[in-house]
């Protein structure tokens, strides 16, 4: 049957796009090469925030926070629509010497961003630490799960284990895709495949320069959590959740499509988490992700400069489920014929 939309990639980006193209009353197909949530967004943290926002430029902070305050509305009414509870909570986080406070302060001065200085709580950390209330984290896994009921309740069509292999061209329209499993047919296709989203469209890439950036974390447990809020020393973060599971992350491999675990990112992780709290036990879980690594973190969400029924949203870099409710909202104003300039496809 054929579908308004087909969306290529089962991740927060994918899902969401799906979404509000249901709720605008499309009827929407989505391919995953594996199981949908799979990959990159389930891998990550869930930390609703750039890690340091002053670090990048203001056209990923300004969709990074528009996506943020789109967030706490978007889980509740997950759990009211599905019963599935993504764990929004505004944990608060801590950011640990040394930072660069002078850049920091000015940052969430101008962006009107509540901070304070406070004591770290770590001993051997005698500085104090940066601490920014309002950051939020979500359950990842359980924020796909519920996003996935919800693109099923509004009669969305799932096909997983469907790998995308290339598409058929007419002048400037493409007439369908070719699948590991047959030929699908849309009106207009949306690539949302991560790190996979060149690589699929090969010499229809255009300016899309998205490329895999693995990232491997830790998973540690404790009867009860060691502490409230998200921690942050030198790009390393500390993610308590509610039930005493708590990660840390992460690497930043350019090794292609490898995503293997490694001795090496194991005891780098845990020397640096013990550097920390020394009494620690060994983590209980590794894994690794692959990030759709993009220039300057700016992702691409709009139309392709000569394929009129293509667009894409990808390349979100490390923050895909951060930024995925926003830019959806911006994927919907592309097709509209209203699309922001600041992420459009290059050629």
């Amino acid at each position: 049957m054929k579908t308004d939309f087909l969306i290529i990639g089962g991740g927060a980006i994918g899902l969401c796009s799906a979404i509000a193209l249901l709720e605008e009353g499309y009827k929407v197909t989505l391919i995953d090469r594996n199981v949908a949530g799979s990959e990159a967004s389930w891998a990550g943290g869930g930390i609703l925030s750039p890690l340091c926002s002053w670090d990048y430029s203001e056209t990923v902070t300004s969709l990074a926070e528009r996506s943020m305050g789109m967030f706490q509305d978007m889980a509740e009414r997950l759990l009211h629509d599905t019963g599935i509870d993504p764990e929004y909570q505004r944990c608060g986080m801590l950011i640990l010497p040394p930072f660069q406070e002078e850049m920091a302060r000015d940052w969430c001065d101008r962006h009107q961003v509540r901070f304070q200085r406070v004591a770290s709580g770590i001993t051997g950390i005698q500085d104090e630490g940066f601490f920014m209330p309002d950051i939020a984290q979500v359950r990842n896994p359980r924020l796909l799960q519920a996003l996935q009921r919800r693109f099923e309740m509004l009669g969305g069509s799932m096909l997983e284990h469907r790998e995308a292999l290339s598409f058929e061209i007419s002048g400037c329209k493409i007439t369908a895709l070719n699948t590991d499993k047959g030929k699908l047919n849309a009106d207009a296709y949306i690539i949302a495949a991560g790190a996979w989203s060149r690589t699929l469209l090969g010499e229809h890439a255009m300016g899309m320069e998205v490329r895999p950036i693995r990232g491997q974390m830790l998973l540690f447990k404790f009867d009860i959590p060691p502490f409230s809020n998200i921690l942050l020393q030198k790009k390393l973060y500390i993610i308590p959740r509610k039930d005493g599971h708590v990660l840390a992350g992460s690497t930043l491999e350019d090794v292609g499509f490898d995503k293997r675990t490694t001795t090496e990112a194991r005891e780098y992780l845990l020397e640096r988490v013990h550097a920390l709290f020394p009494g620690w036990p060994d983590p209980i879980r590794q894994w690794a992700g692959l990030r759709p690594g993009s220039p300057d973190n700016i992702p691409t969400i709009g139309v392709h400069p000569r394929l009129s029924n293509l667009y894409a949203n990808c390349g979100h870099f490390r923050y895909g489920v951060t930024m995925s409710p926003a830019s959806a909202r911006l994927l919907l104003d592309a097709i509209h014929n209203r699309a922001d300039p600041a992420y459009r496809w290059r050629e």
